[in-house]
């Protein structure tokens, strides 16, 4: 099978899921300078064991914050996203367990603060997808577990967090471009993608008057995990796009450190698109 084009600043491979991927994710391109931008911040971080939850981890831990991921069951890629956030200098906690369950949510939120004595930034990014060819194919089962994995812990997360955020503290959530232009294969995964970008857009109103910046991440085809595990044929994922390639975790990463830091302190309710060059409306 042909792997797709014109994937830039290819890694070495990683365990678990990643190292079946060719070629494997690149998660920070080695020329990233951090400028400790988040100099003592701690972060969470939502399906942060790999592809974009990993390189945003990373790079966070490189800008100077300690992490903590929440990850499902993929324990070699969780550890080898500590290793590399210890590599950075920083502490890493690693919380395995099932967003769909609001008790472990809140669980989750009270062992980052515990081990880390705060919280600081949220990134909620963990999500799955199912590709059907059709509404007629999407199962009540289905359509129950997308919904319960993609939006609804943001909703748990988010009202334990803001018991320990405070002015000045920042939520990422992670979108897709899907939730702008839709997807005929991804029905439910595209609409619960556009359930977050709403309650992004509101979530940043409820916040705006305790200064807590509420924005998002809409990203186009990104060459994580996530993909081979959906698609039967990735020869041409990503080739549509104008630069006529897929992403890579690297692309995103500093634009989460953006978000999460003074820099965009004049930013709330926001969604940045990369993408590609897909041109979306908002």
């Amino acid at each position: 099978m042909k792997t797709p084009k014109s994937f830039p600043h290819q890694s070495q491979s990683l365990p678990g899921q990643q190292h079946k991927m060719y070629p494997t994710p690149d998660i920070i391109r080695e020329n990233y300078k951090g400028s400790k931008k988040l100099h003592n911040k701690i972060a969470l971080i939502t399906g942060g064991d790999s592809g974009i939850g990993r390189s945003v981890a990373v790079h966070f831990a490189r800008e100077g914050a300690n992490v903590a991921i929440i990850y499902l069951s993929e324990d070699n890629d969780a550890k080898k996203t500590k290793e590399m956030v210890e590599n950075e200098g920083q502490k890493c906690l690693l919380i395995k367990g099932d967003l769909k369950e609001e008790n472990f949510s809140s669980f989750a939120v009270d062992k980052c603060v515990s081990e880390f004595n705060g919280l600081n930034i949220l990134v909620n990014n963990a999500a799955i997808q199912f590709s059907k060819d059709s509404v007629e194919e999407i199962s009540t089962e289905q359509l129950r577990k997308t919904f319960e994995t993609n939006i609804y812990p943001y909703f748990f997360i988010v009202r334990r967090a803001l018991d320990y955020l405070s002015e000045g503290d920042t939520i990422i959530h992670t979108s897709s471009v899907t939730a702008y232009r839709g997807s005929e294969h991804l029905l439910d995964y595209s609409s619960t993608k556009g359930a977050i970008v709403s309650f992004t857009r509101s979530l940043s109103k409820s916040l705006a008057k305790k200064n807590i910046r509420v924005n998002g991440i809409a990203p186009g085809p990104i060459w994580t995990p996530l993909i081979p595990a959906t698609f039967d044929d990735v020869t041409e994922f990503g080739q549509d796009t104008p630069l006529g390639r897929a992403g890579q975790p690297s692309e995103l990463g500093p634009a989460y450190v953006f978000l999460a830091s003074e820099d965009s302190s004049y930013m709330t309710g926001q969604f940045i698109h990369i993408n590609g060059g897909e041109i979306i409306g908002s």
